[in-house]
């Protein structure tokens, strides 16, 4: 639904909730560079000044972004290798060349059970990009995932469609069309998202997750660049604000 058309400008009723709640974002960061200590609490329920922002931003962010948005299933979109399931935890072995040593770590970041060796799918310098963060190297990536239970109580991939084309040995892109779920304040959000890999050399050097399979936000897509480098500034600022929270990357204790 466009709300809004100024020319050849459009803006969708989502781009607007987004942009109110990136200011938010900004208001939260003022007050906690104003407050002593910023700390992350592991718990949604933090009363620390810092870390009520994080929480209840992004729970936010993810029911508004999907106001007046349809929930389509995952669909195979063809390629050298494809392959679905329902079950994500089962489906490794039938993974082609360039998934087989990327996909089962992948999932277990979106789960949240990753282990620090789970992130050595990255390149050093690989970047990460959502409608919500762009994160430089591996320790930014772990700050994203890592932020990802101190918002939501449940989170993992449901259910995927992979497609793969190797240009080279070891390089290429991956696709995942798929379901993403998220439990939060005991509402259960179902977001359709497209995982984009591209692959040089057996490491991820790029990952994009493109929430309800829309393009980013950037200079390149919004015609009017100066907004679209707006929005590129606001999500590394999140991400930095995210990554100072959890620890610039620190990892999580295992069991």
């Amino acid at each position: 639904m466009e709300l809004l058309s100024a020319g050849r400008l459009h803006v969708h009723k989502a781009q607007i909730v987004f942009a109110l709640l990136l200011l938010l974002l900004l208001h939260c960061f003022i007050v906690s560079v104003s407050a002593p200590s910023p700390t992350c609490s592991s718990s949604p329920s933090s009363s620390s000044s810092s870390g009520t922002c994080l929480p209840w931003l992004l729970p936010l962010l993810l029911l508004m972004y999907h106001v007046g948005e349809p929930i389509p299933s995952a669909s195979n979109q063809g390629g050298q290798a494809d392959t679905s399931s329902s079950d994500p935890k089962l489906q490794h072995e039938k993974l082609g060349n360039l998934s087989a040593d990327i996909i089962p770590q992948l999932l277990k970041l979106y789960d949240c059970t990753a282990t620090p060796a789970d992130y050595e799918i990255y390149a050093p310098k690989a970047i990460f990009e959502d409608p919500l963060m762009q994160a430089h190297g591996i320790k930014q990536i772990k700050s994203a995932f890592y932020s990802i239970p101190k918002v939501f109580k449940e989170a993992q991939i449901v259910d995927y469609t992979i497609t793969e084309e190797e240009t080279t040995p070891g390089s290429g892109e991956i696709r995942i069309d798929n379901l993403q779920q998220y439990k939060v304040a005991g509402k259960t959000i179902n977001m359709v998202s497209l995982i984009k890999l591209q692959v040089q050399d057996g490491k991820v050097v790029r990952h994009e997750d493109l929430w309800n399979k829309n393009p980013l936000w950037n200079k390149n897509t919004i015609k009017v660049p100066l907004i679209g480098r707006a929005f590129e500034g606001l999500r590394r600022g999140n991400m930095m604000f995210t990554h100072l929270l959890m620890g610039f990357g620190k990892d999580r204790p295992t069991h």
